[in-house]
């Protein structure tokens, strides 16, 4: 270490000078399109305590002289190195949430029930990879109970080495779904890819598994330690009977679980929803969370931003979420809003789903016939070749090719959006990130506020 003064107390970590606080230590990440190392120096001006850096020429710099510098081979790797140290040192236990959709609101629902009887940690945002999660485990030096994380991942070995780093004594696996099959080529390898969550457990480790999804069970089998099943359809240790669907207002059902059994009502919406309920109740219930607490708190759940987020305006309705899509996550919205009666008429905005690969244009013309079963009014269609595959496959379905639109962009979308939206309507946005879909959800709630 390098730099003069007393010591220093560091505060958090952070690897964007935008955002550093005062008194965090720098991590200066080294990517294929920036250096942190460059950075170094503007960070240390806004405060910073201490900065880990790859670059050892950064010592002597006289605007760093009274910063400790702490100077590493691969900065990303000893990020990785201290967050497990951390970890291990935290006394915290670890639950680690993976899936193809759902597993950022799993990942909060947990959270939330857990919240009832202890002090909960969970991941922001899209913290989940490589770098994200490691940050992440860094707060468990706070002292939470419990820390809740979900793990992300396109690629093989991604997920294995998230767990590598947060060593989780419960693992949950929401689904598997074709999201990411530019990288994977079929459904069964990003199974295998998902799969890893469960790699380096041992007797006592949990697995929480999708009873309703025969790829996670189909791995669930060679789990090393325990497996406590969720689901709807099929038989499991927490399950959800008598499920009655309240449109944009929710669900309600009664719940079976191994601690006995109770009516839940939430207002989360959509069967996904209720199934990302289970998923958390069955950790909550592995960690002693009485069940009348569960219920409690699923009755006041509230959607992650832009991850189902129902808004209502004085002339209509939106359901925004337009964070992410995949074709699974699409079919769920879409099965959703077909549900609803009480609207005037049903509008969607669809955004391209992004990393499908060879297959994108079949599943976005398999999603835009599914768009008109479920008594889409008005479709607007919005990206690549991919988004207008999606558009000629509501027209093949049975929609009026004058109910149906293209569009290259978000932008263009949203000043479409202008001329079709009715007061009364129900509006469906979703897209993939890289679309911007969320900026035609903003603006129908500017102009219908």
């Amino acid at each position: 270490m390098s730099g003069q003064g007393r010591e220093r107390e560091i505060a958090g970590f952070s690897i964007d000078t935008r955002t550093i606080a005062t008194g965090d230590m720098f991590v200066a990440i080294r990517g294929p399109r920036f250096d942190g190392n460059a950075y170094v120096v503007e960070a240390a001006r806004k405060g910073a305590a201490a900065a880990m850096v790859s670059d050892a020429g950064l010592i002597g710099v006289p605007e760093l002289e009274s910063t400790p510098l702490v100077v590493v081979p691969d900065t990303v790797v000893a990020l990785q190195t201290l967050a497990n140290r951390v970890r291990r040192d935290s006394g915290a236990a670890v639950v680690a949430v993976t899936g193809s959709a759902g597993k950022s609101t799993t990942k909060e629902i947990t959270a939330e029930f857990l919240s009832a009887r202890y002090k909960v940690f969970r991941n922001k945002g899209n913290l989940n990879n490589h770098i994200g999660l490691p940050l992440s485990l860094l707060e468990l030096s706070r002292k939470p109970d419990i820390g809740v994380l979900e793990l992300g991942m396109n690629h093989f070995g991604e997920i294995s080495a998230l767990v590598r780093i947060a060593e989780p004594e419960v693992r949950v696996w929401t689904n598997v779904g074709p999201a990411h099959l530019e990288f994977f080529g079929t459904v069964d390898a990003i199974a295998r890819a998902k799969a890893e969550i469960m790699e380096g457990a041992d007797k006592d480790a949990l697995l929480v598994a999708n009873a309703d999804d025969d790829l996670v069970m189909r791995h669930a089998e060679t789990f090393a330690g325990r497996v406590r099943t969720f689901g709807v359809e099929r038989p499991a240790d927490v399950r959800a009977l008598a499920v009655r669907d309240l449109g944009i207002d929710g669900s309600a059902a009664l719940v079976r679980t191994p601690i006995g059994e109770a009516e839940i009502r939430t207002p989360l919406a959509g069967a996904a929803n209720l199934s990302n309920i289970l998923a958390a109740a069955a950790v909550a219930i592995r960690f002693d969370v009485p069940l009348g607490d569960i219920v409690e708190r699923a009755a006041s759940l509230r959607p992650v931003a832009r991850r189902g987020e129902i808004i209502r305006t004085r002339r209509l309705t939106i359901v925004d979420d337009s964070y992410n899509s995949n074709p699974r996550a699409l079919s769920r919205a879409l099965s959703m809003i077909a549900g609803e009666t009480r609207c005037h008429r049903r509008v969607a905005f669809i955004g391209e789903m992004l990393e499908l690969g060879e297959a994108s244009a079949a599943l976005h013309r398999a999603s835009g016939e599914e768009a008109a079963r479920a008594g889409i009014s008005e479709l607007v269609a919005v990206g690549g070749a991919s988004a207008r595959a999606l558009a000629e496959g509501a027209a093949a379905a049975g929609m009026s090719g004058a109910h149906v639109h293209y569009v290259a962009s978000s932008d263009e979308a949203a000043d479409l959006a202008l001329t079709l939206v009715k007061p009364g309507d129900l509006i469906l946005v979703k897209g993939s990130r890289g679309i911007r879909t969320e900026v035609v959800a903003d603006r129908l709630r500017a102009e219908f506020a």
